[in-house]
């Protein structure tokens, strides 16, 4: 290898270890990014796959901070075959195949999620890094859940009772008014499947908040005592 060569995977191996070290603040601003151009998007009637491009790329970054090994691999190796398999489905005009593949998202995604929440839980010092961890998990959910929603709609139409068409940005919208518990009642769930995600995400959010809120001020305090 030729001294260009070498000065590149140095480069590389230098982004890749600072990348690592600030892994969830980078991902939360990425979910912070999709939340903004979304909505932009729908309004433009711009394409769906640039609004997928963004999902895409936050379920990337999502996985990337997973610990290393086979989970990782797995993960990694499953977001690529379903990546791949969206263009083929749309292409087939499968609407049941497309929303099982956005499923695959989901569920990646709210693994993700999961994964965030256990490094932000097991610090033992209050840092920018967990915290952002912690902020991303949230969002993650939230996103997530979003889609969740969206895929029931897809595969069972009036999943949800709601003035117009239940667009994507629709679900993610409901999916944040409920782990927030706003309640404002213009998107209804209809089925048991659909409210039981509700209560699931809307207990969650709640028991997040305290259980985080709790677990920094615990922190707080022990290194005050320190």
């Amino acid at each position: 290898m030729n001294d260009t060569g070498v000065v590149a995977t140095g480069g590389l191996r230098v982004l890749g270890r600072a990348y690592l070290r600030r892994h969830y603040a980078i991902l939360f601003y990425t979910l912070l990014l999709t939340l903004v151009v979304a909505p932009v998007f729908a309004a433009f009637e711009l394409k769906g796959s640039l609004i997928e491009f963004f999902f895409a790329a936050n379920l990337l970054a999502a996985v990337i901070p997973v610990s290393a090994g086979r989970g990782r691999r797995v993960l990694l190796a499953i977001l690529t075959v379903v990546w791949l398999a969206r263009p083929a489905t749309a292409w087939l005009d499968q609407p049941a195949i497309l929303a099982m593949a956005l499923g695959m998202w989901t569920l990646i995604g709210l693994f993700a999620a999961a994964s965030a929440l256990r490094f932000a839980m097991r610090a033992t010092l209050v840092d920018a890094e967990h915290l952002y961890a912690a902020l991303s998990a949230y969002l993650l959910a939230g996103i997530f859940f979003g889609h969740f929603y969206w895929v029931l709609q897809q595969i069972s139409p009036g999943t949800f009772a709601v003035t117009g068409d239940f667009s994507r940005m629709s679900a993610i919208y409901f999916s944040f008014v409920t782990i927030a518990t706003l309640g404002y009642g213009d998107i209804v769930p209809r089925s048991d499947v659909a409210r039981g995600l509700a209560i699931v995400e809307g207990v969650g959010g709640q028991l997040f908040l305290a259980v985080m809120v709790a677990r920094l001020v615990s922190l707080y305090a022990r290194r005050a005592e320190d």
